[in-house]
């Protein structure tokens, strides 16, 4: 395939690239660290006045009406500068809603004021059907009860998207009010510093989103999304570690041109270049086809398999500098192993494109 982008998708990148560029410094980075929230306000709002809140809204809804592989090229810019915003969850949810929601349920959600994000965490794991929360039927509604662990952006979000089971066993996705009757958060800090919440529900409304389609829309395009942030962390990972090493003189000459330091940044660099086009294809092949399952568990694969690698190497090749906190670097080891586990560590995933390879060969 012909991985060249079109002009419009360079333009998304660019603008992303500035505006992370110019918002999410190392500086502002370390402030909102250390607030409550973990949110950066100011970023959000930027990225919202841009139109960049909207790539999966359709057009008709006032969004962009575009694609996954433009989602992808958004959020690895958001990876190389690590910006602390739940974009990846709330233009899920908003894509979500707007595509797949009632008249009035759009009409409330399209003006993108309000943070939505969605329980998807355990949907990686082999028997992702398990019911963690159960739905009983409530006139047009539901009432949940259970709880879903790891929700990103719980505590800043309006509604959050839970998948459910019935009493039949039918998967449903409902939008509840986190903050409602019967709505309980217990918040929780993340392995890269976000705050995360498990959602316990006891009796709470929900609103009906859909069924199975829902899920079946959701899951692949947050895989790829994981996929996106982690080439963008790792690309810049690797950015930052030839910069050091071609700077940081050992034995009278930069590290670079030590022959251990350069076979291990090239390793480094196949890896990055390799989640690059899987992720590409997998995105391509879901905006052509409306799916690719195959494509999308190669690519998971990658994102967490090579993107472990390269953050134990970009930490590693900088040394005794690599465990200072108060210098960049450790921040893309935390989110890089973060986003390894996310909807599902490297195992996992490779079991079940092991089982897919087995059943289309038997």
């Amino acid at each position: 395939m012909d991985f060249s982008l079109t002009e419009e998708q360079e333009a998304i990148r660019d603008l992303a690239g500035r505006i992370f560029g110019d918002r999410a410094t190392v500086e502002r980075v370390r402030q909102v660290e250390g607030g409550t929230e973990r949110v950066d306000r100011d970023l959000w709002a930027d990225l919202a006045a841009a139109g960049l809140l909207g790539v999966l809204v359709p057009e008709a809804e006032g969004g962009a009406g575009l694609g996954v592989v433009e989602l992808c090229l958004l959020l690895e810019q958001q990876g190389r500068r690590v910006a602390p915003v739940p974009l990846l969850w709330h233009t899920l949810a908003t894509g979500a809603v707007l595509t797949f929601g009632t008249d009035a349920q759009r009409e409330r959600w399209s003006e993108g004021d309000d943070v939505l994000t969605v329980a998807l965490a355990e949907w990686g794991d082999a028997d992702p059907l398990r019911p963690s929360v159960r739905a009983t039927t409530d006139g047009d509604g539901w009432r949940l009860d259970g709880s879903r662990p790891v929700v990103p952006a719980a505590h800043v979000a309006a509604r959050v998207l839970v998948p459910a089971v019935t009493e039949s066993g039918e998967v449903v996705v409902a939008l509840v009010d986190p903050q409602g009757p019967g709505a309980d958060l217990v918040r929780g800090e993340s392995t890269n510093r976000e705050v995360v919440a498990e959602l316990v529900l006891a009796g709470a409304a929900a609103e009906a989103l859909g069924g199975p389609e829902v899920l079946d829309w959701l899951v692949p395009r947050a895989l790829l999304g994981v996929c996106a942030l982690q080439l963008g962390v790792a690309e810049e990972a690797l950015r930052l570690t030839a910069e050091y090493t071609s700077q940081r003189e050992q034995f009278g000459r930069p590290l670079s041109t030590n022959q251990g330091v350069a076979v291990r940044a090239a390793d480094a660099y196949i890896d990055v270049e390799a989640m690059r086009v899987t992720m590409l294809l997998a995105a391509w092949r879901l905006d052509r086809d409306g799916e690719a399952p195959a494509e999308v568990e190669v690519a998971k694969w990658w994102a967490s398999e090579g993107g472990n690698r390269v953050v134990h190497a970009t930490q590693h090749l900088h040394g005794g500098m690599g465990a200072d906190v108060d210098y960049p670097i450790h921040r893309y080891f935390l989110w890089g192993k973060q986003l390894e586990v996310t909807l599902g560590g490297a195992s996992s995933w490779l079991a079940r494109l092991g089982d897919r390879l087995a059943e289309a060969h038997s």
